[in-house]
């Protein structure tokens, strides 16, 4: 988990890079921006805000060969043994993004390179590299008094509410090519960001393992689940997924399924769909883990848990209590109506 609200920002250099198929230019700056106190508040915001309103989705650098020839894992060591030289290693890291930026549907656009204090990584305090790169530019109006009019001028710049590209990397797991964030408002080009220039794959850490193992279970659950029983055994088998990643902190798949799975016969489909769709979640190996809380409470909020009825009425499953819906709904037929029911037993109504 990390908290970027005391991060201060020491150094910051602003460099542009074009985009050679165009013959464009890259721009180094001779010297580090000077921070003010106007300034530092909205960048600080404009290259963070990102990171903390998405999903922990960690990466760290890789190589075919080996970690240390990615040469962004080498800058980076570089800047970590010595943080004074940071300006220097932002020339590299731009000329490094300038011969990846050789497709033309790669935009021209600044590059930052900042180096940050006082991050907070999985409750420990530890610095980090930003790398962002600003590309969309927008229409803006300014407005100047010239005698009696005020005339209309209209100018171009960024919009600080929305950052286009950037990549935080953490100073920890060094020897496994580090800990690393990255944000991509623009799809048509990732191959371009993440594997081009930065040159990352996912960190298969205990919150990826968590989310994907979730996720698969939540298709087990629609594409088995659901066709062998009902609607109710699909949201039941999720509602028990959920609850047993909640109050585990391990997991131990035989342990799991003997929690969660109440029909024996689904066992073996389970073991069948695993080994038909592992690949595709990672999970071909995956029998136990750390259970990341973070995933899981992402997950209680992704995982749809309420039933819909053909009738216009809903029955909402509860993931914290999922045993209230195995005790106090049953599901019957009604052969004068020719129609299924749910049956709901209750002490009181809650008040809202």
């Amino acid at each position: 988990m990390i908290n970027l609200y005391n991060a201060q920002i020491e150094s910051l250099s602003i460099h542009r890079v074009g985009n050679k198929s165009r013959n464009e230019n890259i721009f180094l700056s001779e010297q580090p921006f000077q921070l003010n106190d106007e300034i530092t508040p909205l960048v600080k915001e404009y290259f963070l805000k990102s990171f903390r309103e998405k999903e922990e989705n960690y990466f760290q650098f890789t190589n075919e060969v080996d970690v240390e020839f990615n040469p962004l894992f080498e800058i980076t060591n570089a800047i970590f043994d010595n943080p004074q030289d940071i300006h220097a290693q932002s020339k590299k890291i731009t000329t490094l993004l300038f011969e990846q930026s050789a497709h033309p549907h790669i935009k021209s656009g600044e590059v930052y390179v900042v180096y940050f204090d006082n991050v907070m990584l999985d409750n420990e305090k530890t610095s980090a590299i930003g790398i962002f790169k600003s590309e969309l530019k927008q229409d803006f109006l300014q407005f100047e008094e010239k005698g009696s009019i005020l005339e209309m001028i209209v100018q171009q710049g960024i919009n600080l509410n929305k950052l286009d590209k950037g990549a935080l990397i953490f100073n920890k797991n060094r020897a496994e090519g580090y800990k690393i964030l990255s944000v991509d408002s623009n799809k048509y080009d990732t191959k371009y960001w993440l594997q081009n220039f930065l040159g990352v794959d996912v960190l298969e850490d205990e919150n990826f393992q968590t989310k994907k193992y979730l996720k698969f279970c939540q298709n087990f659950a629609k594409d088995v689940v659901l066709p062998a029983e009902d609607k109710k055994e699909e949201v039941m088998f999720m509602n028990r997924s959920v609850d047993y990643f909640a109050k585990n902190d391990d997991f131990e798949e035989t342990a799991f399924l003997n929690s969660v799975i109440d029909n024996p016969n689904l066992i073996p489909e389970f073991q069948n769909y695993k080994t038909e769709k592992a690949p595709k979640y990672k999970i071909e190996d995956l029998t136990s883990f750390p259970i990341s809380n973070t995933a899981v409470s992402a997950a209680r909020k992704s995982i749809k848990n309420t039933i819909n009825l053909d009738t216009n009425i809903q029955i909402r499953m509860d993931f914290i209590n999922p045993e209230s819906a195995a005790k106090f709904v049953e599901k019957g037929w009604d052969e004068e109506k020719q129609m299924y029911y749910y049956l709901v037993y209750f002490n009181k109504e809650q008040k809202s």
